[in-house]
């Protein structure tokens, strides 16, 4: 007895030592190398580099603290292009009590171009959804030497590509992440990008058909003064913009104006409220950008039309994806691109490696994998059309194959909910209530926290049925799974939640 209760002390004192980070340096990882393994501020913070392939070089990080784990492992996701690690968010979240990870997505361009894919197939592969499914393999097997243990849940949270690299893991790694968090996404992403090039075509036209940053103010003035009060209080944000009947035409320049538009640019406008078609069959390739929010800071102006003039946002990430991921050129030039053959060839070359955009979520469901996807109304970058539109095929996808193991068509909401965010931007910012917690802030209260509440949802089953958003002034407003709306009460004041319902949309 007295041998087994010093074998037990023995053990028992062994758990309760300081983990080893220095240990993790001769870890044996599969096709994958440790770069460096130190000690941090109570953090034992790895490099390592993957390379699944001949031409892969896949640099992550993970951070695992040395105290006071709260046994979850959080992953997250990139911007652009990638080419970087957040180095910041992972210290934040490993300072909270996680596991944290990222990775450059496979090289170290910057987020800007991918002059990187040129000759390198394997990289755009790295780039789509190989690096992030890696980062997770071997970040865990890390937890496990450290700690002993695999995570007791696991979660990836992205925004932009971040969003794409989520819901990529949901359709192709269903098994990676309990809990996904998807901002956002660029999940189609070679139509997205198609799309950038159409409002390169529409602006770039001529002389006459491009709109100056200037121009914004008046543009947006005009779209709210039409459509504030359709969602029945006016405050100068448009709850739901697909309610919005908005004709340009009332801005052309008349008598004098100046708050106005050419019809050249009245087209351009058009073109770029209504979103991508194939010029043979009318077909809509991809949505376009809802009106309403035109000129809030970091929205048209960077994104759509570029300033200085030629340099924005859209243009560039356009002209990469075609021009160096797709047809391999650096001289490509967006004015010889055609949008019936060449969309075709973008997607059987580089979409097959980069679209996120499968409707089949049946494994990460039957996984016990709960996903939470959000899109501010005002996003430049991507619009939030796009998010219904993966949202609707998934629910027709489900709809039409009901589940083998149910009698009826499997309830999205039980595993998968949408929030759109009136007036918000490109993942935050922008207009009215939009911050939620998603950028990783505070508050902890799940009902204002959206990455807690998918904490929630995981580990006790509690689905979220609205998320309370703020803004500035003590502004406050509920977020609604879609289909719902926020709509408001009709008494009450407009600058507080309680005022507001989830409904039904009409």
């Amino acid at each position: 007895m007295r041998l087994l209760s010093l074998l037990l002390v023995s053990i028992s004192l062994m758990r309760a030592q300081k983990p080893n980070c220095e240990s993790l340096a001769q870890a044996k990882l599969n096709r994958a190398s440790i770069a460096s393994a130190s000690e941090s501020n109570g953090v034992c913070v790895v490099a390592l580099v993957a390379r699944p392939t001949k031409d892969s070089e896949i640099n992550i990080e993970v951070r695992l603290p040395l105290a006071n784990w709260n046994g979850r492992y959080q992953q997250y996701g990139n911007g652009g292009w990638a080419g970087a690690i957040n180095t910041g968010t992972l210290k934040a979240a490993s300072k909270e009590g996680y596991v944290a990870a990222a990775t450059d997505d496979g090289h170290a361009r910057g987020a800007g171009d991918a002059a990187w894919a040129v000759g390198h197939p394997e990289k755009l592969i790295d780039f789509g959804h190989r690096a992030v499914h890696v980062t997770s393999v071997h970040a865990k097997a890390l937890i496990n030497a450290l700690y002993g243990k695999a995570p007791s849940k696991n979660y990836f949270l992205g925004c932009s590509d971040g969003g794409r690299e989520a819901l990529m893991e949901a359709q192709r790694y269903p098994e990676d992440f309990d809990g996904i968090l998807a901002g956002a996404p660029a999940n189609d992403w070679s139509h997205l990008f198609t799309g950038f090039i159409w409002n390169e075509q529409a602006l770039l036209k001529d002389e006459a058909s491009f709109i100056p940053a200037s121009k914004l103010p008046a543009i947006q003035k005009a779209v709210v003064a039409a459509c504030d009060s359709v969602d029945g209080v006016k405050d100068g944000l448009i709850e739901d913009p697909r309610q919005c009947r908005f004709d340009p035409n009332v801005l052309l320049c008349k008598d004098g104006a100046t708050e106005c538009l050419t019809k050249p640019q009245i087209e351009a406008l058009a073109k770029i409220y209504a979103g991508p078609k194939n010029s043979r069959t009318g077909k809509q390739i991809y949505p376009g950008f809802p009106p309403g929010t035109e000129a809030i800071a970091g929205g048209w102006a960077p994104w759509i039309i570029g300033n200085p003039r030629e340099k924005s946002l859209q243009f560039a990430f356009g002209n990469s994806y075609y021009g160096q991921a797709v047809f391999e050129k650096m001289d490509w030039n967006f004015r010889s691109f055609e949008f019936d053959a060449d969309i075709d060839y973008g997607d059987r070359k580089a979409g097959v490696h980069l679209n996120s955009a499968n409707p089949d979520l049946r494994s990460f469901r039957a996984n016990g994998g709960r996903l939470i996807q959000y899109h501010g109304w005002g996003d430049a970058a991507i619009p939030a059309l796009g998010s219904i539109q993966y949202y609707d095929a998934v629910s027709e996808f489900f709809g039409r194959f009901p589940d083998a193991r149910a009698a009826s068509p499997a309830k999205l909401a039980d595993f998968y909910r949408l929030f759109l965010v009136p007036g918000m931007g490109h993942c935050a910012g922008g207009l009215g209530a939009n911050q939620f917690g998603q950028s990783g802030s505070a508050p902890t209260d799940p009902e204002r926290n959206i990455v807690v509440a998918l904490e929630r949802w995981v580990e006790q089953g509690t689905a979220p049925d609205k998320i309370i958003a703020t803004g500035t002034g003590g502004l406050s407003r509920p977020l609604c799974p879609y289909p719902q709306v926020v709509r408001y009460n009709g008494t009450g004041n407009p600058n507080e939640a309680a005022s507001f319902s989830c409904a039904a949309a009409k």
